[in-house]
Parts: structure tokens; sequence; C-alpha cells
């Protein structure tokens, strides 16, 4: 979906652990006001590639545009300064659990802005009512259920009107309806803000219904890429075991090991 307008530009990234590569030439554009979904197996680099763009962690190699600048040469004020633009929603939400919903989501606008107390209980209850939970503003996150306090983590994450929203991992451990809820309201958020989104996720069938884009990784690399309908008509061996759920195909069901009847006879042998 390359669009000359993108919000974050990614361009030739590499990342290592140490000596451990994670992270292997990506290449991707996330165009303003639309939601763009990574997707890929459990250790690919999703969640890396998101602490990258944050600029919690630095690439080896390459680099991380948002909103033109490279967030990787930035110093500290100025990412400070960038990261106030950016949300987070974390996997679990990452509630702050001793104080109330209504605390949780104006500790933002306490702690980076200057806005008057009563314009701090308007917006916060404006955010709260948008997910749906303005009357649980009292509450102690421990009284709510996981899909009430996933959304209350998603009112916080837009409590400052952030240009880009990252999701990680967003509709684990939801049921069916929370993780519908959930979904529908990455989109609506996205839209009503103006906002751009990068939603890492292994939820396929939820993410192609509120997706424009969907970039496929596989040990650090995109291995693929399309929107919903490209994704859904893929031929492409991996993207289909994927899609599919299936058990085997280019990730394997087993694990390298030799040929299990030379292994019996090997241990008949010894034994």
């Amino acid at each position: 979906m390359p669009d000359h307008d993108s919000l974050v530009r990614i361009k030739d990234l590499s990342f290592s652990y140490d000596e451990r590569p994670v992270l292997d030439g990506i290449n991707m554009e996330i165009p303003r006001g639309k939601v763009v979904a990574i997707m890929g197996g459990s250790g690919c680099g999703k969640t890396t590639l998101l602490r990258l763009i944050g600029g919690q962690l630095k690439p080896t190699r390459g680099d991380v545009l948002v909103d033109g600048r490279a967030v990787n040469r930035m110093g500290h004020e100025e990412l400070y300064a960038l990261r106030r633009r950016m949300g987070m929603l974390f996997q679990f939400g990452a509630l702050f659990t001793d104080i109330s919903v209504f605390e949780n989501v104006a500790y933002q606008m306490r702690e980076h802005t200057d806005l008057p107390e009563e314009l701090i209980r308007d917006l916060t209850l404006l955010k709260l009512n948008a997910v749906g939970l303005r009357g649980a503003h009292a509450r102690m996150p421990g009284e709510l259920s996981g899909g009430q306090a996933r959304r209350v983590a998603l009112a916080r994450s837009i409590a400052l009107d952030p240009m880009l929203m990252m999701y990680d991992e967003p509709f684990t451990g939801l049921d069916p309806i929370s993780l519908g809820v959930i979904g529908q309201l990455i989109r609506k958020l996205n839209d009503a803000l103006g906002a751009t989104s990068i939603m890492v996720t292994h939820d396929i069938h939820e993410s192609l219904q509120i997706v424009d884009y969907i970039y496929f990784m596989s040990a650090g690399r995109v291995v693929a890429q399309g929107t919903p309908d490209e994704i859904r008509a893929s031929t492409d061996p991996f993207v289909h075991q994927f899609v599919n759920a299936e058990a085997d195909g280019p990730v394997p069901f087993h694990y390298p090991a030799p040929p299990y009847g030379e292994e019996l006879l090997r241990g008949a042998a010894h034994g």
C-alpha cells in the first residue's frame, strides 16, 4: 500500500540483541489515517519493532522515521516530545491497580499538560464515554472484567489525542464479545481521532475486518503483505498456513530431529 504521505517509514531496518539477530532488512510504510496490522508467529520480532518505533530500542542498521524524523537519531527531549504524541495499548492493559478508572485515564493529562482540573475531568469522562465506560469511572481496576479493563486502557492511551496509536496484542485473553468490541473501538477511534494505528496481533480473523493493510513477518523478515482481500486470496504458503491455522507448512509442526525410524533402531541397538 505504499503511500507518499506515510506517518511511519521503516527503512532497511535490522536489529540484534547482542549477537542474536531479531530483525533483518525490514521495510514498511504506514500511511496517515490507516490501521495497519503486523502479524507473524511468536518470536518473529513484532513487539521489538514497536519498541524501535517508540524509541525504546535503537536499530543495529537502518532508520525508523515518524512524521519525517528519524526516531533513532533523536536526543532525549525530542524523543519524549514525540512520545507524547503516541499512544500505546499494552497486551494486558497495564492499568495502575491502586487508583480508580477515572484516575487511570486522567493520569497522562495531569503528567503531561497544564490543563485545569475541571477540563481534565470533562476530557476524562469524554474518553471513558467513547469506550462505553463513563459509568464505571469510580471503580477500581480489580472490579472490572478483562474486556472492560482493556477498554479503560484504550481510553487512557487516547487521553492526549495521539497522532500514532500502537497496539501490542490487543485481543489476547478476551472472550468473543469483548474481542469484537475492542476491534471495532480500535477502528472507530482511529477514524474519529484522525490517527494512524499499528497493531501487532495473532488474531487474523478479527484483524481482517478492521485493518487497511497487513504485513506478515517470519524470522525477522517481511515475507508477505497486502490488503485484507489480497491476504484472503493469497496462495503464498506462509500466509495460507497462518490464515487457516494449519499445523504444518512453512512453519513445521515437528522440531528438527533425525528420522523417527532411525532413532527407534538406534535405541534398540543400544538396548
